[in-house]
């Protein structure tokens, strides 16, 4: 790696749909700091959400979250990574887009994943020292209380750029919810999130069904781990849908739900598809002011458990890394991204995965 480069490229969101690019020179890290030069960053479906307008804050600035990096330069003091592994320039980390600040009230009470500071670097706009807040760039500095990891020489970057944000979320998202062996978990969504949520329910010893509208995407959830697929397309009427699953997960609904889907509509149907004292896992779903109708006496009746889950503990990306490297020959990880862009190409890749003419993209410097 040429560690003599000075200056470094972004890409940022000027307003909705609009890119622009910066170039900034590379800071310097700050004690216990690192600053990492990226090799590969994905494009999330929270970028989506971004880039078409929809987020309820951002409306300008940096973008892109899941990425992996070789470590430029290390700042005094930072000698390991986040679980005491020796750390030198060169290696290949990942890490948290968000911080654990330690100190806040959310933090003390042992919801980290709600860090009330999570976004205060995430957040910052790319005029702002020092600069390299986001994935889609040539740099990212990663700040003292961001969790970063080495990743193994098993996985390759196509991998570990997932492992943060889709990986991570989704198996925390489990353990929320308490998936046990022998239950049968329904996943409404077979993108990113969807498909690591099969892998990762197929191995702790669930039954999987996985449901959506793409028949490609559902050929993939079987090679993750999906025991049966629904087609939307093919049983378009709810209450059909609602029974055909029952049968599936043995005649009285699944005992959990999982929606990534990001489609509010998806929330509705999750609750009637459970059985009486069922769990449903909600993580698709951002955007504000897009509403469903929602009958409480419905989910009093059938005595459900809602948990709705926001970003994971930093430490989940450990076990990311761990479940990747015992399950590479498993599941097709490598097969997760269908196009690669260059960073100039970025705008492109947005736009073709809004219009889902690609499942899932990658950013490749």
């Amino acid at each position: 790696m040429d560690t003599s480069i000075h200056s470094g490229r972004l890409a940022f969101m000027a307003e909705p749909r609009v890119l622009d690019f910066a170039e900034y020179p590379v800071p310097e890290p700050e004690p216990n700091g690192l600053v990492m030069e990226i090799t590969r960053a994905n494009v999330c479906g929270s970028e989506l959400h971004i880039w078409n307008g929809r987020h309820p804050v951002k409306k300008r600035g940096g973008l892109g979250h899941e990425m992996v990096g070789r470590v430029a330069s290390l700042g005094a003091g930072k000698t390991t990574d986040s679980r005491g592994d020796a750390l030198s320039v060169g290696d290949r980390v990942v890490c948290t887009y968000f911080q654990t600040c330690e100190q806040c009230r959310r933090c003390a009470d042992g919801q980290r994943n709600l860090c009330d500071n999570a976004y205060q670097f995430f957040g910052r706009q790319p005029e702002e020292y020092p600069h390299f807040h986001a994935a889609f760039a040539t740099h990212y500095v990663v700040h003292p209380r961001q969790h970063v990891y080495k990743v193994p020489d098993v996985i390759p970057d196509s991998v570990a750029a997932s492992a943060n944000c889709a990986l991570s979320q989704v198996m925390f998202g489990l353990d929320s919810v308490g998936l046990q062996y022998g239950e049968t978990v329904l996943i409404q969504g077979a993108g990113g999130l969807g498909l690591n949520a099969a892998a990762l329910a197929k191995a702790r010893g669930a039954h999987v069904i996985v449901i959506d509208a793409v028949a490609s995407r559902l050929e993939q959830a079987k090679r993750f781990g999906a025991y049966d697929v629904v087609d939307l397309t093919e049983i378009p009427d709810l209450e059909d849908r609602v029974a055909h699953i029952q049968e599936l997960a043995g005649g009285q609904g699944p005992d959990v739900a999982v929606e990534v889907t990001g489609v509010p509509a998806a929330f509705s149907e999750g609750l009637q598809q459970l059985r009486r004292g069922g769990r449903y896992l909600v993580m698709g779903n951002l955007s504000p002011g897009a509403t469903v109708p929602f009958d409480p006496g419905y989910v009093t009746r059938k005595a459900l458990t809602i948990k709705h889950v926001d970003r994971y503990d930093g430490r989940y990306l450990a076990k990311a890394l761990d479940f990747l490297a015992r399950n590479l020959d498993t599941y097709p990880f490598e097969d997760l991204v269908d196009a690669e862009f260059s960073l100039d190409d970025l705008g492109t890749a947005l736009e073709k995965s809004l219009a889902r003419e690609v499942t899932r993209a990658a950013i490749v410097l």
